[in-house]
């Protein structure tokens, strides 16, 4: 299709020549001042200052004579306005061809001659209400490297003659801005981007959905005013997470982290407190041991069954650190896939993977290849595959019990009463709370780390899907930051399976930094953003509000087919809270010990955004992988 060829093109310096105000080196995902993307548009109020003279924009385009100090010589140079256009293509230029390879996913190249052939056409400023399933995609935000959502829609736009060619090269030259950022994998039901489109034709939504994979829809284009910003504009916005109920199971008591909990508790002398707080699991795991793990142990010869109790007892499935903050055993506990998740080889190695890997299911996404990268261009047959590997009885036995123990996590159906304490855990995040410890590069003493959250609520209701309990955890606030959603879900869900006092959520917002882990992002759905005020604005100003509800029907099936499908299918697949919850409770640190009766206390204290090295291991639980990363329009 033109936009999968205009995309994977390698820039060129003839593109450059129409362009305008380019992104800066950070403007992908660590630095996208998105919000500022309609700043400058609505300068008529300052239009009757200092009548008579040029400002502004207003000046015209010309050459200004230089050296005018003693023995100079006259010359042409560029005006202001040139220069900060040559400068700003030329680090674009550096960009793509420094950090991006020479390849680009927000910069569509077109020859000269190609931009002087296109007819001119109008743009108007409108939003546009999508949706998409974030699986395979490195978030919604665009850059130059990563495949993104934003990456294949502005693509689309391109190829749908709805962005021109001259502005092809750069979003910023379209007031590009998102209602509110997604991470990596993270799905969203009803999003909304704001910019200047060519909408004269009719069908363009429908030509735009041409040029796009299955699993991003546009749902409608609407006119707005020239002002309009769909960050600034944005009231509040409803998100959905999804977990299996098994995520509220305590550890395993032989778990590193099973086994501190226990300790503390009985150190502090309020061990039968935790286990009265634990109540309808209090014995989950010693019935799992009886009626699934002894079974296999029991048909074993006794040197297997030996040297299985050995490895099940000891630290194979412990992770702890060496000097370098990697997991000393971790090729025997878990490996690691394309997209940085960790994955227990005991229970994924019977599993087949999906034909053409991991991003098999995004069939059908339009993103340019790297020059000489082109699948079609591989010789069949070049991957030879490997002979199966044979294992011993003792590896067999083991993989049959984590097998197991997976199994009985899948078929615990979760009671009442521990519902009720998760939330009673949510709603302590009610109100305006300093979020500081649930994102990255915010500290205590940072305003910005202020939110309202107006509701938190679990349905009460689990939703049986094949063989696994999953429940979903509806949240409404003003604004989040990065990771805040996933870690407020993790850290009420740590209380509450660890049997923590609920106490520990109202101290993580005093200034102490914690470790927090964030939850899968699997899971996380933005459901929609609110356009209230400007709704009730709208009317008056000729224009249609902004309603998701609309396009309900359609909407709720593509949730069905291609958000809540993936979710499950990607548990199933590769078990990815099981997974989460097993490194958190495994890992030999105390970076997570705030959640023993030793509290916040117990718990490695990190420096405020200073220097400090966090283990490699621990940045994918901590998301501290994305720090570096300026969080704007969420």
């Amino acid at each position: 299709m033109a936009s999968v060829e205009a995309n994977s093109k390698m820039a060129d310096n003839t593109s450059f020549a129409a362009s305008a105000d380019a992104p800066s080196a950070s403007s992908g995902p660590r630095n996208n001042k998105s919000a500022d993307g309609d700043r400058g548009q609505n300068n008529s109020k300052h239009g009757d200052r200092g009548k008579g003279k040029d400002r502004g924009n207003d000046k015209p385009w010309k050459k200004r004579k230089g050296g005018s100090g003693f023995g100079s010589k006259k010359q042409d140079v560029p005006d202001k306005r040139e220069q900060v256009h040559n400068n700003r293509a030329a680090k674009r230029r550096r960009v793509i061809d420094g950090e991006a390879d020479g390849n680009s996913y927000m910069s569509i190249p077109f020859s000269s001659e190609e931009i002087a052939a296109e007819e001119r056409r109008p743009k108007r400023k409108v939003a546009v209400l999508i949706g998409y399933a974030g699986t395979g995609y490195h978030g919604i935000q665009i850059n130059h490297k990563d495949k993104t959502i934003e990456g294949d829609i502005f693509a689309a736009f391109v190829a749908a003659g709805a962005i021109s060619k001259a502005n092809a090269d750069d979003p910023k030259k379209s007031s590009l801005v998102r209602c509110a950022r997604t991470d990596k994998g993270v799905h969203a039901a009803g999003n909304v981007l704001s910019l200047k489109l060519i909408i004269e034709d009719d069908k363009i939504v429908d030509k735009i959905n041409e040029h796009l994979p299955e699993q991003i829809r546009v749902w409608a284009i609407q006119r707005t005013n020239n002002a309009f910003s769909c960050y600034q504009a944005c009231d509040s916005r409803w998100y959905e997470y999804l977990m299996p109920s098994y995520a509220l199971l305590p550890p395993q008591p032989r778990s590193f982290l099973g086994k501190k909990i226990a300790e503390s508790a009985k150190a502090k002398g309020v061990y039968d407190e935790y286990l009265g707080r634990l109540d309808d699991v209090r014995d989950f795991w010693d019935e799992v041991e009886k009626n699934d793990m002894q079974p296999i142990l029991d048909r074993l010869d006794p040197d297997v069954r030996a040297e299985v109790l050995r490895r099940l007892h000891d630290s194979a499935d412990q992770q702890e650190l060496d000097e370098e903050g990697q997991p000393e055993k971790a090729g025997e506990a878990a490996v690691e896939n394309a997209d940085g998740e960790m994955k227990d080889p005991a229970v994924v190695a019977e599993q087949p993977k999906a034909e053409g890997g991991d991003d098999a299911v995004v069939a059908g996404a339009q993103q340019p290849r790297p020059a000489g990268t082109d699948a079609a261009a591989a010789p069949a047959g070049a991957a030879a595959a490997k002979p199966a590997r044979e294992f011993t009885p003792v590896e067999l036995a083991v993989r049959e019990i984590k097998a197991a123990y997976v199994a009985a996590k899948r078929r615990y159906r979760v009671a009442p009463a521990r519902l009720d304490k998760l939330q009673r855990a949510l709603d302590l995040y009610l109100g305006t709370h300093n979020f500081h410890n649930y994102t990255v590069l915010k500290s205590a003493s940072d305003p910005s780390a202020k939110r309202h959250i107006k509701s938190f609520e679990v349905n009460r209701t689990p939703i049986p899907i094949r063989d696994t309990e999953w429940l979903s955890i509806k949240i409404h606030g003003q604004s989040f930051m990065m990771h805040q959603i996933r870690k407020m879900v993790a850290l009420s869900v740590m209380v509450v399976r660890c049997g923590a006092p609920l106490d520990l959520i109202t101290e993580s917002y005093g200034p102490r930094r914690i470790s927090i882990p964030k939850a899968p992002g699997l899971g996380l759905m933005l459901e929609r953003p609110v356009f209230a005020e400007y709704n009730k604005r709208a009317a008056g100003l000729g224009k249609d509000a902004i309603d998701f509800a609309k396009y309900e029907d359609k909407i709720s099936k593509f949730k069905d087919e291609h958000i809540y499908r993936r979710m499950f299918e990607v548990e199933e697949k590769e078990n990815s809270f099981h997974l989460f919850f097993n490194q958190v409770d495994n890992f030999q640190t105390d970076y997570f010990l705030w959640v023993t009766a030793g509290g916040l206390e117990a718990s490695h204290e990190r420096s405020d955004r200073g220097g400090e090295r966090v283990p490699r291991g621990l940045e994918a639980e901590l998301g501290d992988d994305a720090d570096g990363v300026e969080e704007v329009g969420t």
